[in-house]
C-alpha cells in the first residue's frame, strides 16, 4: 500500500509549533485519524466525520496506528524553520537501508517550509494567497512546479506554507504523506 496524502489549513500563529500542536489536538479530539477512521477524506470541512478521540492521548493513537501512521497531521511532531536538507534520492536510499539511516530520524514527523525558489516557482510570490495555494497544488492543470512540489514531500513528513491575506499572514497550510 502507498502513502496517503493529507492537508489542512489552520489559523496563522507566529509560533508555528503552537499552531501545529493546536491543529493536532483539534484533529485528535475530533477522532479524525487512523485507526478511528482508517482513510480520511480531504479536505476536512465542518461536515467531515468527527467520531471523537478513541484513545487516551495522541501518543497512544500514534502507537495504535502502527506502521501506517495516523494518516493525519497527528504524525507531525514539530515544525522546522529550515528546508529539508536531504534530497528524495537520499531519503529513498535511507529507507532501503542503502544510505545514512540517521536521515530518517532527522526528518520523520517534521513539517518543513518551502524554499524561496519553490515559492516563486509555484506561486510567483513569497506571499501566496489561499486561492493561489488551491490553484497551484490542487488545480486541474498539472505543472512541472506542482509535480516537483508533490514529489518533495517524503513519507512521514509534511511541508507547510504561510498563506497571506491583505499582505499579512492569515493561515498555515500543512500538507504531508503518511508513512504507508
Amino acid at each position: 500500500m502507498g502513502a496517503e496524502p493529507y492537508w489542512y489549513y489552520t489559523k496563522y500563529q507566529s509560533d508555528l509549533n503552537a499552531a501545529l500542536n493546536h491543529l493536532r489536538e483539534s484533529e485528535f479530539q475530533a477522532g479524525r485519524y487512523n485507526p478511528v477512521i482508517p482513510f480520511l477524506n480531504f479536505p476536512i470541512t465542518e461536515s467531515s466525520p468527527a467520531p471523537r478521540a478513541q484513545h487516551e492521548s495522541i501518543e497512544e493513537a500514534i502507537e495504535a496506528s502502527d506502521a501506517d501512521g495516523t494518516r493525519s497531521i497527528l504524525d507531525i511532531l514539530r515544525v522546522s524553520q529550515t528546508i529539508c536538507p536531504y534530497t528524495r534520492d537520499e531519503f529513498k536510499a535511507a529507507l532501503l537501508g542503502k544510505g545514512n539511516y540517521q536521515i530518517l530520524e532527522e526528518i520523520f514527523n517534521t513539517a518543513f517550509p518551502l524554499s524561496l525558489e519553490e515559492l516563486m516557482a509555484l506561486f510567483g510570490t513569497e506571499q501566496p494567497t489561499h486561492a493561489m495555494v488551491e490553484s497551484a497544488i490542487f488545480g486541474n492543470l498539472s505543472s512541472e512546479a506542482s509535480d516537483t512540489f508533490w514529489e518533495s514531500i517524503h513519507r512521514g513528513t509534511a511541508r507547510y506554507i504561510i498563506i497571506f491575506a491583505n499582505n499579512h499572514p492569515s493561515e498555515i497550510f500543512f500538507i504531508g504523506y503518511s508513512f504507508d
